[in-house]
């Protein structure tokens, strides 16, 4: 007789302001009232783009895993398609929290949050603003937007500011947004031009994806002042920051000084850079750490991995 699956995964529509939110909630076979880990992905990226692959191996390890998609991207709802708007995106995060406490054979008091890229900025100011929960995960977290937009080169902001007031114009007379592309070669106009970050947006979308490679401009200037790594202080329960030492997006240095002011912050270290952290060993690697770190602070019987390669590790 074959062996029961270690996990169900079961498809999720759930209301966020004046729409919806999909989603997949994963739970493990034969946990009775499991903690839960909420995912959130990055810039523009969809819960297919391997949210699914760390939320397997969380249901692996007997923590429930709720991987959404944010409004206006992907299969979730939305009008405009492909609008990034920061406020609606952490509305999402809170919308899916009173979703995991209100959803009966899951453990209210054991949610953590699991943010990567973008998302994991989210994560940052999430965990802020809910001192209910027992932990987060913040993953290559973009963390100062004017770090990130010096990191794209003095003369990104040039050359967007046109396609910006086209698009602020289009949103004043209602029409279509005028889009920007997320991820462009070297030079380009994109929200991420760095050399790895076209072909590692593209390494993470699957066949038959509803990804666009773009967003509207309108989101440039909230982005250049979204400082999420600022509020890493007022997070007193415990948060992992996995940072890559050569990441390219989200500037590694900054990243470092704000996750030492979390006064319960683990820091680990990586050699693989920002795109990397989704595949392969990077990706083995840290979700073994991640699973470490969700066990201990979720407060549970769990199944956890083999020993492996441990990252180095910085307070």
């Amino acid at each position: 007789m074959a062996s029961k699956k270690p996990f169900t995964r079961h498809d999720v529509l759930f209301s966020s302001g004046d729409s919806s939110c999909a989603a997949w909630l994963y739970l493990p076979t034969g946990v009775t009232s499991p903690p839960v880990v909420i995912l959130g992905h990055g810039l523009g990226a969809t819960r297919d783009m391997r949210l699914d692959a760390f939320a397997e191996r969380f249901a692996r390890a007997g923590i429930a895993a709720f991987a959404f998609t944010y409004r206006h991207f992907g299969d979730s709802g939305g009008q405009p398609r492909q609008l990034l708007s920061i406020k609606r995106q952490l509305a999402d995060w809170d919308a899916a929290i009173s979703w995991v406490k209100a959803r009966g054979g899951l453990d209210s008091t054991r949610i953590a949050v699991w943010g990567s890229s973008f998302g994991g900025g989210h994560a940052i100011t999430v965990a802020s603003r809910h001192p209910e929960l027992r932990a987060a995960v913040a993953q290559c977290p973009f963390t100062d937007g004017l770090a990130s937009a010096l990191a794209l080169g003095p003369t990104a902001s040039v050359k967007a500011s046109p396609v910006v007031a086209r698009d602020l114009m289009a949103k004043v007379r209602r029409i279509a947004p005028v889009m920007i592309p997320l991820a462009g070669p070297p030079g380009s106009l994109a929200l991420m031009n760095a050399p790895d970050a076209l072909p590692g947006y593209q390494a993470l979308v699957p066949a038959g994806t509803t990804f666009r490679n773009e967003v509207a401009a309108r989101v440039i200037p909230s982005l250049v002042t979204y400082r999420p790594g600022r509020v890493a202080k007022k997070i007193h329960f415990p948060i992992l920051f996995c940072i890559s030492n050569t990441d390219t997006v989200t500037p590694p240095a900054q990243t470092l000084r704000y996750a030492r002011t979390a006064p319960r912050g683990e820091i680990k270290t990586y050699d693989a850079g920002h795109f990397d952290f989704y595949l392969g060993e990077p990706f083995e690697a840290l979700v073994r750490d991640q699973i470490d770190f969700l066990t201990r602070q979720l407060d549970s019987a769990l199944v956890t991995p083999s020993p492996g390669r441990a990252a180095p590790h910085r307070r």
